[in-house]
């Protein structure tokens, strides 16, 4: 069983599973979450400019520059705490 994941770590991986363009569909089963749950990040990413949409069918999530340099910090915040040892 996957241990509980932070909002945070769950962005990172939704950015990374759509950095190439993926649908929802995949994003769901690539990052274990509930299409109820998906869609609520996917619309604060969308948002915040983190994340775009193609339209067509399957509708495409990509990850901005935005969202790649959001993602790139918070990995290395998430490599910074780990040596926390707390």
């Amino acid at each position: 069983m996957r241990a509980r994941r932070s909002k945070d770590q769950i962005i990172v991986e939704i950015l990374n599973i759509c950095e190439k363009g993926e649908n929802l569909t995949n994003i769901v089963y690539r990052s274990s979450i509930s299409f109820a749950s998906i869609k609520a990040y996917l619309a604060v990413l969308m948002k915040n400019d983190l994340l775009i949409y193609q339209d067509g069918s399957p509708r495409i999530y990509k990850t901005t520059p935005k969202g790649l340099a959001m993602r790139d910090r918070l990995e290395g915040l998430h490599k910074l705490m780990e040596g926390l040892k707390i």
